[in-house]
């Protein structure tokens, strides 16, 4: 695509300097900035992303509650950027635009009410947070990306009335539709587009952003009133459903063409819904059962966006476990890589981190951490995909277990060696006490890949159907594997195994963290879980429950089991 070659010939002039200096790419750059520009070695594109959104619609994680003090806004920037870099990320999703308003002085929105409470106030001092997390980040070594909700003009109802004289709804209420107590902007209308679109130059213009990105906001819903546009601009089509996801494409569309003019080598892309459809309502759909989709209930045909072309990346929100009933998650993975797949398109998949708080019992699979651990894992064996994006901070603030999920996937990727506090931002809600759990080897000591690794027991090199592979520095094994070459009987019935040698009994169930030996009860750093129609348990916890000596040679990536017992 020429587009993708332009790319290739700006990046040197604006890139960024390995440590971390960013050069502005506003009015008044100078010659010599862009000479220095031209030094930098590595591109953001060239790295896999590991993203973390940040949410400031209803204060969810910036700023905690709305205020004016430019210290205050200052102080949680800080602290949510360092908390950032210390948990492995590299980029950082701001969300700037959460209901047609701004987190940054703008010419077409008000200032934002989460901001300061009060639509069209601005901080104090004339501070501006936008261009504070721009310096910032970059200063940390992380891309910023601008996100922004293309529609959305209230959260509730009430909120009409506190609209800012200045906000473009209330100077044209006609682009407005009011859908269940909230108000949308009408995609119908060439206006409303033009409004986004010229939103969007505007930050590409003003602020060094490294992306503008959007999430899954479109048509709010099946139901939404627009049969007076439909009438009079639908009549080329049958069907309603394929006019307003035109109107959608005729956005995003523009917006790709729109940015990349005036910045050619910003990021744009879309977090989309997880479903763009189950193979059960659309034959070129995911092996998935569910009954609501992108496409059909937001009309946004992420796919289609793909195959055009309009998007640097995509990053579907797949958030559900594998083995979800109407939405696995590996089924999901599939489809979005092979969508992909012969395009010049970026996939990043979006993760549901929020579901660790949500997880309160052990035999949740995402307790503890358990299922983005596997997430994370199953993402990095696709070649198709280029990262992930996590959703959202605060959820990983409020929890060591995720905290320490993040360090054991991204031990040391931004040259930080630091092991996670356990406690980001002195927030000490958790899900899980995980301060008596022993400390797993560092994951970047550890082979990670299927195939790599041997498995020796009493000098007999063992061969699997399924592979061993690493998951939170432990070595996973296929149950029979372990069971029948350590002498064991096996049963397994209702997600639960129960295996005998002997006088010892042990006891787990997939997805838990706690394993019965004898009448004791004792927690495992990783659950059994499920993999291909294989059940996977935790090498060395279930071996040393079983008398033998477990070791591990780094250097041959071998794991070398004895017997001890008698």
């Amino acid at each position: 695509m020429p587009r993708f070659f332009s790319k290739l010939l700006t990046l040197a002039a604006f890139a960024v300097l390995a440590f971390g200096l960013m050069v502005p790419l506003l009015p008044g750059w100078q010659t010599g900035e862009a000479e220095a520009a031209a030094t930098a070695t590595t591109s953001p594109n060239d790295k896999e992303m590991r993203g973390v959104w940040v949410s400031s619609v209803i204060n969810l994680d910036y700023p905690k509650a709305p205020t004016t003090s430019a210290d205050e806004l200052r102080k949680q920037a800080d602290a949510i950027l360092d908390g950032a870099v210390e948990c492995g990320f590299n980029a950082v999703f701001l969300q700037v635009r959460p209901c047609a308003d701004a987190l940054y002085k703008s010419e077409i929105y008000p200032w934002s009410i989460y901001l300061t409470g009060q639509q069209g106030v601005a901080p104090n001092s004339g501070f501006d947070p936008l261009a504070y997390w721009v310096e910032g980040a970059h200063k940390r070594g992380l891309e910023l990306h601008a996100w922004i909700n293309p529609y959305r003009i209230t959260k509730s109802l009430a909120e009409w009335d506190k609209l800012a004289a200045s906000s473009p709804a209330k100077k044209h209420p006609e682009w407005t539709v009011l859908y269940k107590d909230n108000y949308y902007f009408n995609p119908a209308l060439p206006e409303v587009r033009q409004l986004v679109i010229d939103g969007a130059v505007e930050l590409a213009q003003n602020y060094a952003i490294d992306g503008v990105h959007l999430d899954d906001y479109f048509y709010p819903g099946t139901d939404f009133d627009d049969a007076k546009e439909y009438a009079a601009q639908g009549g080329n089509y049958k069907d309603i459903g394929d006019w307003r996801r035109n109107n959608v494409n005729l956005l995003v569309q523009g917006l790709n063409d729109a940015l990349h003019k005036v910045r050619p080598e910003i990021q744009f892309g879309i977090s989309p819904a997880g479903i763009w459809a189950s193979n059960t309502l659309n034959p070129a759909g995911s092996a998935t059962t569910s009954t609501y989709s992108s496409y059909y209930n937001m009309y946004a045909d992420s796919r289609g966006w793909v195959k055009s072309g309009w998007l640097d990346y995509i990053a579907p929100q797949i958030y559900w476990e594998a083995g979800h009933k109407t939405a696995d998650f590996t089924a999901l993975l599939n489809w979005w890589s092979d969508v992909v797949s012969g395009t010049q398109v970026k996939l990043y998949i979006g993760l549901a981190d929020y579901k660790t708080l949500e997880a309160k019992a052990a035999d949740s699979p995402w307790y503890d951490g358990a299922e983005i651990t596997r997430q994370i894992k199953a993402c990095s064996a696709k070649t198709q995909v280029a990262g992930t994006i996590h959703f959202r901070y605060g959820s990983i603030s409020g929890s060591q277990a995720l905290q320490r999920v993040l360090q054991q996937a991204y031990a040391g990727q931004n040259g930080n060696s630091s092991a996670v506090n356990g406690n980001l931002n002195n927030n000490t809600n958790s899900t899980t006490d995980n301060s008596n759990k022993p400390n797993p080897p560092s994951v970047s000591e550890l082979p990670v890949g299927k195939g790599e690794i041997r498995v020796l027991v009493d000098g007999k090199q063992l061969t699997f159907d399924q592979q061993p592979y690493i998951e939170a520095g432990r070595v996973m094994l296929p149950m029979r594997i372990i069971f029948q070459e350590l002498g064991a009987t096996v049963n397994y019935a209702d997600r639960k195994i129960e295996a005998r040698r002997g006088d010892i009994v042990i006891k787990l169930a997939l997805d838990s963290t706690q394993m019965q030996v004898g009448n004791k009860t004792q927690t495992i750093d990783v659950p059994a879980v499920s993999v291909n129609g294989r059940t996977m348990l935790p090498l060395r916890a279930v071996a040393e429950a079983l008398q033998c000596n477990v070791q591990w040679d780094n250097s041959t990536k071998t794991v070398t089991i004895t017997n001890t017992a008698d």
